[in-house]
């Protein structure tokens, strides 16, 4: 054997498990199958830790929110993630979003550099039956390699629908009608300091006609069919396609990702309101690279046809001549029953040297994939160097999200989880409503500080 440990999958849990255990100078074996002429239905490149859904890792926030104060745990850790995300990072307001060529360019190019790690393009079709390995080949794992994991956890993964937003060139939409904006300004000293203007969206607006008609449209047009063997799989709330939202009621998306507040539209501005005036309903796009020319259209995951969501989407405001660089798409997420399945180091019950790490897991969202990974490979360093590993604190981000996965979950009713301060355990009851987030945070960096020396 000429590696210690072998990891499967190169998406964001795979690179980072890869990054932590190369780093300590252990031999590792990375094994991705794009490259070999073979990609999942929602690849597009053959990169590392390609960002196949939106380009942003959610909140930079870590004062008062819970997946930024993940970001601030996983920097403290060395994480190659949120080192490639601070230089691959476009403006978007109080969130971290990247350019997602530069963001796995910066990943793949760290990984090549390290002397202990050999990057093998190849399809694995089962599981290893010795050596120390890690599965994190994600939600879309090869038909072979799911087959023996089903077979060697002795019973079915959950399975739900994951939805792609689509993408749009900047120079063709309207700005004559679309303005930019961040809701109520938020997050406008952060984007200052990335080179923006604090005015991170392109908003587009719809009166109240207008958004009655564009949601009898999505409803009315034509979606993908599903194959026989997806047809019960349940969808995730978090990413949850705009028909199906639209679905559930006539104001559904003026509360979801169609909400008008804090967005005053220039455009209609008159003299008794010299700032505008809020618009019935707004479609935000968010700057998807560097260069600014790529912005998707958020919240907009779909399961309309392509030429259908050409068509409707053209009927928004400001994107009447809109060129897609990307339709949106959907596709079947798998994942395991991880409490009833893993240990409390991530390690398969019935086949200890296989640990598995990112969302086949459970876990729902790039940094929470990413974290999931940080810590099999940090898991994984501890036993190859015959070190005993303690858990970070479940007050921690880090401890929390690992508490869920691996055994403080009801089995029962196991579903994918974005890590939030409801798998946190509660602050003293003295603690007033408004101040619990940052109870939260501060008892978490606390706890996080006591925690790390123990990684060596």
């Amino acid at each position: 054997m000429t590696h210690d440990i072998h990891i499967i999958g190169g998406g964001l849990a795979g690179t980072e498990a890869a990054w932590q255990l190369a780093r300590r100078g252990w031999r590792v074996r990375l094994s991705e199958m794009r490259g070999t002429g073979e990609r999942s239905p929602a690849h597009q490149t053959d990169g590392l830790a390609e960002l196949v859904c939106s380009n942003s890792l959610r909140s930079d926030d870590h004062e008062k929110n819970a997946v930024g104060l993940l970001h601030h745990e996983m920097r403290l850790c060395g994480s190659l993630i949120m080192a490639a995300a601070e230089k691959a990072r476009v403006p978007a307001g109080s969130a971290l979003a990247v350019d997602r060529e530069v963001f796995s360019a910066e990943i793949e190019a760290a990984l090549t550099a390290q002397p202990s790690l050999t990057l093998a393009r190849e399809r694995i079709d089962r599981l290893p039956e010795a050596g120390l390995t890690i599965v994190a080949t994600g939600p879309l794992t090869a038909e072979a390699l799911a087959q023996s994991i089903g077979a060697a956890t002795g019973a079915e993964s959950l399975a739900f629908f994951d939805a792609i937003a689509p993408i749009v060139y900047r120079d063709s939409i309207n700005m004559d009608i679309a303005w930019m904006a961040s809701r109520w300004d938020k997050g406008a000293e952060a984007s200052l300091a990335l080179g923006g203007d604090g005015r991170d969206y392109i908003n587009c607006p719809m009166t109240r006609d207008q958004y009655l008609a564009f949601r009898e449209e999505i409803l009315a047009g034509e979606k993908a069919v599903f194959k026989e063997w997806e047809a019960n799989t349940p969808y995730f709330d978090g990413c949850m396609p705009i028909e199906v939202m639209a679905e559930r009621g006539v104001e559904t998306l003026r509360f979801g990702p169609m909400k008008p507040v804090g967005l005053d539209n220039p455009h209609w501005a008159t003299p008794e309101h010299p700032n505008g005036r809020w618009p019935y309903a707004v479609v935000q796009l968010r700057q998807d690279n560097t260069l600014g020319t790529l912005w998707n259209m958020v919240g907009f995951q779909t399961k309309l046809k392509y030429g259908e969501q050409q068509r409707i989407f053209r009927t928004i405001p400001g994107l009447e001549n809109a060129e897609f660089a990307r339709f949106g798409g959907l596709h079947r997420n798998t994942f395991l029953n991880s409490p009833t399945l893993l240990d409390r180091q991530l390690r398969l019950k019935s086949a200890p040297h296989v640990r598995f790490a990112g969302q086949i897991t459970g876990c729902e969202g790039y940094v929470e994939s990413a974290a999931v990974g940080l810590l099999a490979g940090l898991m994984a360093a501890h036993e190859l160097g015959g070190r005993d590993w303690q858990s970070p604190p479940a007050t921690t981000a880090l401890g929390a999200l690992l508490a869920h996965i691996t055994g403080d979950a009801d089995a029962a009713s196991y579903q994918p989880m974005n890590i939030n301060f409801g798998l946190f355990p509660p602050p003293p009851e003295e603690v007033k409503k408004k101040q619990r987030k940052e109870a939260y945070t501060l008892r978490a960096k606390a706890a996080l500080a006591d925690w790390l020396p123990l990684l060596g």
